[in-house]
C-alpha cells in the first residue's frame, strides 16, 4: 500500500503561492485583503439597507442603478469609492474616510 504524505497548510502555501515576502505571495495576500475589505464594505451597505427595511430594488432606484448592481455591491464586487458614497448617501448615512497619517474626509 502506498504511503501518504501529509503537508501542513504552510507548506502548501509556500509550494503553490511562494514563500512569505516573494512578489507572488505578496500579490496574492494583497488581493485577498482587498477582497476581504470589499466584502466588509458590501456587508455594511447590506446591513444598513436592511435596517431601513429597504429592498435592493428600492436602494437601486435611490442610487440610480439596477437591483443587480446593488447585489454586486453588497457581495463585495464591482464598486468604487464613488459608488460606496452614493449607496450610503441614498441610505441617509454619513460616512467618513480616514487615511493612515491622520487625513480624514467625509464621503457623505
Amino acid at each position: 500500500m502506498a504511503q501518504l504524505k501529509y503537508s501542513t497548510i504552510e507548506e502548501l502555501e509556500d509550494k503553490y503561492l511562494g514563500t512569505i515576502g516573494t512578489p507572488r505571495r505578496d500579490a496574492f495576500e494583497a488581493a485577498v485583503n482587498e477582497d476581504i475589505r470589499a466584502y466588509h464594505i458590501g456587508e455594511a451597505i447590506k446591513q444598513a439597507r436592511k435596517n431601513k427595511n429597504m429592498t435592493q430594488e428600492e436602494l437601486g432606484e435611490l442610487m440610480g442603478v439596477k437591483k443587480a448592481q446593488v447585489s454586486r455591491i453588497e457581495s463585495g464586487h464591482t464598486f468604487n469609492l464613488s459608488t460606496v458614497a452614493r449607496a450610503f448617501k441614498a441610505l441617509g448615512l454619513h460616512v467618513n474616510l480616514e487615511v493612515e497619517g491622520g487625513l480624514k474626509m467625509a464621503l457623505w
